[in-house]
């Protein structure tokens, strides 16, 4: 009787699986700890605005009891919050943005965030939702966002409650702001933010917004911190005596520790709604965005549209014959793929130009928040499979970056150049790109560009050193280049994206030219070590050399973020050339698995990437790669905050994971195919453009490796497919 019963449960437990939607396998949560930097709370696909529980001191304030990791707005261990920002970056190493703070409240006014911040309890997030319970007010605040609009929900309790609007905190050194109240429920207003990662600091923008209440307050008015101090510790100490609030003032208030509040005196448990609009043009843009968006709608409306906005997202994948966990670590990463790049566009179709001071028209979406050096190597890629059209706008967005600045983006961020990391990776994602088919983009206009950030020798903000580099083939530890011997890799990846998009637009003679300069790294291999070593200007190698120095982000003079084991096969392009710089095959192996076993590989960072893909080059060695791949997803990805191995570099790190649970991987950037093992799931089906469907299925027991593959009945002959043959496939079979 009661196997009967546990039989008759397990059916109901598998019918409850297989019924649910994408969307309800997402947990916001994952990565939000050991260093992940995504935050869980509420976007839109694509999302401007975003509404994040703010739970890190950030700014210059020195508050100790949350510290941890202040390139984003939340971290999972912290337990002290001050409120909801409304634009947000998620999966970046560097801070920014984290600003326009909601803060509820209940009592008196307090505006210093260091007294009315709480602790919480009770938190719930999903796709388009988070919701907590503040414990010191017992209040509860949900909040939900369409693209350029943040929506929350409060629900106070009986007596003095206040809504706070909070311009001083955020998680940058700018802090400067403008607010305007215009009514006992509306407040408009202006904060600067900026300089990522600490660069270019006078490229720092505003980001305009419109908050309105749905219910008029009783009261309101600003509060400013008019003190100025040589010491920002001494501002922040003095902060609580010494700041002035203005009941009912509607002037405009400017500063750095500025806000707005607005206060009530329910007779009775209330909801309060409040919609913080946002643009990067002007605040008659976000009241525009507001007004078109959303309206009148209700928080509950908009949730829901969010809700199926993002279950149509995920959709375009269904995975079968899994667990809840693995379908749970399969949604939310593809879900943290389609948070950045974001739009930045306002609903007019108008957004900042980078450099020229304009403000720009476009038909489409103008996206941002381009973290190239991570990306180019397998998300690109991945949004060119499943999402075409938003890759193709990413692409138009690149090449209008290009007609307003002179130059491809690098790391561009809210139309600024950061500048951040080294290399030419816009070329490379564009070229891959076009190779794998997308066509609706200028792509003579993108080879011109290319070809200009490959060539121009002086004052080259994509290639510093490039007239060394042109010249030598490498860059030497001499040429005041960071990381010499990585960075010449990354040139050399791009100026093979260059050479094959050469090669398909028939121009014989520049294929051949830069075909010839990726190999470069050749220079660098000293046969002695079996590495890529810094070199100095004369051609003898750099001495002293340490080929663990760099790991873990300790600095070497050879690399960027890495050590020599790290990027000795970051050479993508030339997997061939390095295995016979090896002597073969079996040396190829020995080597790699070194680097496994005596813990060289590093899954928290991009260089070595593909290395678990790499012993499929080499006949028989395929089940190598899938015990590295299943090894490295179950000790790195689960559903829990501390999920993701590292930062998730705007999504670079989930579609990764996205690939390794799918069953095939894209090695080379600007080569359009990818390497094949066996998947998570036992079904997975692609919905691609044109209502085309390809269906994978496996046949492979858990831990065993791939042995052959079947595509619509034929035999693949080798553990690689190209990228036209799967889209255009209708079953692959793997056993």
């Amino acid at each position: 009787m009661k196997i009967r019963f546990f039989f008759v449960l397990s059916l109901f437990s598998l019918q409850i699986l297989l019924s649910q939607e994408p969307v309800e396998f997402v947990n916001p949560f994952i990565g939000t700890s050991n260093y992940g930097a995504t935050n869980p709370g509420a976007i839109a696909p694509r999302g401007m605005a975003s509404v994040s529980p703010f739970n890190v001191a950030g700014g210059t304030n020195k508050l100790e009891k949350d510290s941890q990791w202040l390139s984003n707005p939340y971290v999972h261990e912290n337990v002290f919050l001050t409120g909801f920002s409304h634009v947000n970056l998620s999966g970046v190493g560097c801070p920014d943005l984290g600003v326009i703070l909601a803060m509820p409240t209940t009592g008196d006014v307090e505006t210093n965030h260091e007294t009315y911040g709480t602790t919480y309890k009770n938190e719930t997030a999903k796709a388009g939702y988070y919701a907590v319970e503040l414990d010191k007010y017992q209040i509860k605040a949900e909040v939900t966002a369409s693209t350029r609009v943040g929506v929350s929900k409060y629900s106070f309790p009986k007596g003095k409650a206040n809504i706070l609007i909070n311009l001083g905190l955020g998680l940058t050194n700018e802090q400067g702001g403008m607010l305007k109240i215009n009514s006992p429920s509306e407040v408009e207003g202006v904060r600067t933010v900026g300089s990522f990662c600490y660069n270019n600091p006078e490229a720092s923008y505003p980001v305009y917004f419109v908050a309105q209440l749905s219910k008029p307050s009783k009261e309101f008015g600003a509060w400013k911190n008019p003190y100025n101090y040589e010491g920002v510790e001494a501002q922040w100490m003095t902060y609580n005596d010494k700041v002035r609030i203005k009941k009912g003032f509607t002037r405009e208030v400017v500063g750095d520790s500025i806000g707005a509040y607005f206060s009530y005196d329910f007779q009775q448990p209330t909801e309060v709604e409040l919609k913080v609009s946002v643009s990067y043009v002007s605040i008659e843009n976000a009241r525009e965005n507001l007004q078109k968006e959303v309206g009148n709608r209700s928080f509950n409306e908009i949730y829901e549209e969010t809700r199926d906005a993002w279950n149509e997202k995920l959709s375009v994948a269904e995975v079968e014959g899994g667990s809840a966990e693995d379908k749970t670590v399969f949604y939310t990463a593809l879900y943290h793929t389609q948070i950045h790049p974001n739009i930045i566009s306002d609903v007019n179709g108008e957004y900042p130009e980078i450099a020229t001071g304009k403000i720009g028209q476009t038909e489409g979406s103008r996206y941002t928040v381009f973290s190239l050096w991570d990306t180019y190597r397998n998300y690109h890629q991945l949004m060119t499979l499943l999402y075409p059209g938003e890759q193709t706008e990413m692409i138009n967005s690149m090449l209008a970056m290009y007609d307003e600045n002179g130059w491809l983006p690098k790391w561009e961020l809210n139309s600024t150049e950061t500048f951040t990391m080294v290399g030419d990776p816009a070329s490379v994602v564009i070229a891959d790109s076009y190779l794998r088919g997308l066509r609706n983009f200028d792509v003579e206009k993108a080879y011109q560009a290319m070809l200009k950030g490959a060539t121009v020798t002086e004052n080259n903000p994509l290639r510093p050193g490039n007239a060394e580099y042109v010249e030598k083939g490498y860059l030497s530890v001499e040429s005041g280049i960071a990381g010499p011997v990585s960075t010449t890799q990354e040139y050399n990846i791009s100026d093979f994206a260059i050479a094959q998009l050469a090669k398909a637009l028939g121009k014989k003679e520049d294929y051949k030219k830069f075909y010839k300069r990726s190999l470069s790294y050749r220079k660098l291999y000293d046969s002695k070590t079996g590495l890529l070593r810094p070199k100095r200007a004369n051609g003898d190698w750099y001495e002293p050399f340490d080929p663990n120095a760099g790991a873990n982000f300790t600095k070497n003079v050879g690399y960027i973020e890495g050590n020599a084991w790290q990027y000795v096969y970051m050479v993508p392009h030339d997997i061939w050339g390095m295995i016979k710089l090896k002597g073969g095959g079996e040396n190829f192996i020995q080597q790699l698995d070194y680097i496994f076993d005596a813990g060289h590989y590093d899954m928290a960072n991009e260089p070595d990437f593909a290395y678990p893909f790499l012993y499929n080059f080499i006949m028989g060695e395929n089940d190598k790669a899938q015990k590295r791949i299943n090894d490295l997803l179950g000790r790195y990805y689960s559903n829990a905050p501390a999920g993701l191995p590292g930062n998730d570099d705007t999504g670079t790190m989930s579609a990764w994971v996205i690939y390794a649970m799918m069953g095939f991987y894209p090695v080379t950037p600007a080569d359009p195919a990818y390497t094949l093992f066996a998947p998570k799931f036992k079904k997975v089906t692609l919905h691609l453009k044109d209502n085309h469907e390809v269906v994978i299925k496996s046949f492979i027991k858990a831990g065993e490796p791939l042995k052959y593959v079947l595509i619509d009945g034929e035999k693949n002959k080798k553990m690689f497919i190209s990228h036209s043959k799967l889209i255009e496939a209708s079953l692959i079979e793997m056993h």
